[in-house]
């Protein structure tokens, strides 16, 4: 019998040998209790490394190509220098082994398929879940390479107000976007080194500005205006139910400063929301509903996609709507459409009404291909669960979106492969050093989770100098 040799790496134990493995005397015809369950996931090269846990009693340790790891109290924690070796393939084959009566038997073994880079950051807000919750919450960013979280701004440097709709310009962290509330209320829109806020409430809109969608060029964003109310249930799966009493869908000038929309997009007889451009810019695609008596018929509001032509030389619409897919025909509603950048495929939300669908337990993910309209659902990615806002990676080739598969209480973030065919692989959770005891702790969850090309710089200190401080510019109507 050859030695194991016990190599220390990271403060986990990892025994190499000539012959590599330790040789189970049996096998056990199932696959392990995993937490996070990442058996058979589809990864990126540069993500973190995706440390998980037996959840068994027993001792326990992991054969991975020619090695095996014994963790901590049933954590497998991998060496960095090994992961990234691991990475270089196009797939890894893991077996978790357990002593049973003074003899290691195996489970059955599992594999990690290995694909192209993702996007190296990710935003996100975190946000306790429940009405009181925006007391304490902040937008944050996570290097997806590594486990390191930092604050892009966290609302205990403004007076504890409410901050949210962040979005970037196509994953670029100098050009984004946000809404605070209450206290110091505006629009925060950062371009570079300039920081701007807004007053983007108007006599001729309902609200300020929400929901916010860069046009490809920078010059624009699409947003809605929503009187937005809350109602709150003591039994049934949906513990908070948020709608609409109105919405309209605008288009905000960032240069002229200045919103103007179209008559389709506006109006009391539909409600108009989550607007989104296409890569080309061409068109403004969104969500309508046939308009209801609120919040009596609310159950009864189902939002089919919609677009119309945009033209960006002068801000102007086409003279007609294009409805894409009529899910209140089905008894169905839809939300969060999001393109993927090529152009090819459109991912949506879809559930049984209304249009807040990350409180709605039947919400699942689905795909269109805009050439042909067909559409099926993420079958691989959805859960019994809400799976809800996504968006989509810089290369079309991955999509992170949310989910509350974990407990039915807490969205956290998810990672999906997207093949060419518009295809999703099974989903793997966002990568933590001790996933389980850190989720397990966490009582906040991810909100709007969104890929960045790389992290956001523009001081924090600056940020809440404008907030606070500037008294913000008027956004006049074209």
């Amino acid at each position: 019998m050859r030695k194991l040799i016990p190599i220390l790496l990271s403060g986990v134990l990892l025994l190499s040998s000539c012959s590599g493995n330790i040789h189970p005397s049996g096998t056990i015809g199932s696959l392990p209790p995993l937490e996070p369950d990442y058996s058979f996931v589809t990864v990126p090269r540069n993500i973190a490394p995706l440390n998980f846990s037996y959840t068994g009693s027993e001792e326990c340790a992991l054969q991975v190509e020619g090695h095996t790891l014994r963790g901590r109290e049933g954590l497998f924690s991998f060496p960095l220098r090994l992961w990234k070796e691991l990475m270089t393939r196009d797939q890894v084959e893991m077996t978790v082994l357990v002593r049973q009566e003074g003899e290691w038997k195996a489970f059955q073994p599992f594999t990690i398929t290995v694909k192209e880079d993702i996007d190296p950051y990710i935003s996100y807000r975190l946000i306790p879940p429940g009405y009181q919750g925006w007391q304490k919450m902040g937008i944050y960013q996570r290097d997806l390479t590594s486990y390191k979280q930092s604050a892009i701004l966290s609302n205990d440097l403004t007076d504890g107000n409410c901050m949210n709709c962040h979005t970037t310009l196509g994953g670029d962290p100098s050009k984004s976007v946000f809404h605070v509330r209450a206290a110091h209320g505006g629009t925060i829109l950062t371009d570079g080194s300039s920081i701007e806020k807004l007053n983007t409430r108007t006599d001729s809109t309902i609200s300020a500005l929400v929901y916010p969608y860069w046009h490809p060029s920078g010059d624009y964003i699409a947003f809605s205006v929503n009187k937005t109310l809350q109602s709150f249930y003591n039994h049934g799966e949906d513990r908070i139910e948020v709608y609409d009493m109105a919405s309209d869908v605008v288009v905000y000038d960032v240069h002229g400063k200045e919103i103007a929309w179209s008559p389709l997009t506006k109006g009391k007889d539909h409600f108009e929301t989550f607007p989104t451009f296409s890569p080309d810019g061409q068109w403004l695609y969104f969500c309508s509903a046939r308009a209801v008596e609120m919040p009596k018929d609310f159950k009864q509001v189902r939002y089919g996609l919609y677009r119309i032509a945009f033209n960006a030389r002068d801000m102007s619409f086409g003279d007609r709507l294009e409805c894409l897919y009529d899910a209140p025909a089905e008894g169905y509603s839809v939300s969060f459409p999001r393109i993927s950048p090529d152009g090819r495929f459109l991912c949506f939300t879809r559930h049984g009404y209304g249009n807040f669908s990350i409180w709605h337990k039947d919400a699942d993910l689905w795909m269109m291909d805009l050439e042909t309209l067909e559409k099926w659902p993420l079958e691989a990615a959805n859960s019994p669960e809400t799976d809800s806002f996504h968006s989509w990676s810089g290369n079309g080739r991955w999509m992170v979106f949310s989910s509350r598969r974990g407990d039915g209480l807490y969205t956290r973030p998810y990672f999906t492969y997207i093949d060419e065919e518009g295809k999703a692989s099974k989903p793997f959770l966002l990568p933590q050093k001790n996933p389980g005891a850190y989720y397990k702790r966490l009582m906040d969850s991810y909100n709007l989770p969104a890929f960045l090309k790389g992290p956001m710089k523009m001081s924090k200190h600056r940020i809440v100098s404008e907030i606070r401080e500037s008294s913000g510019v008027d956004v006049q109507v074209k």
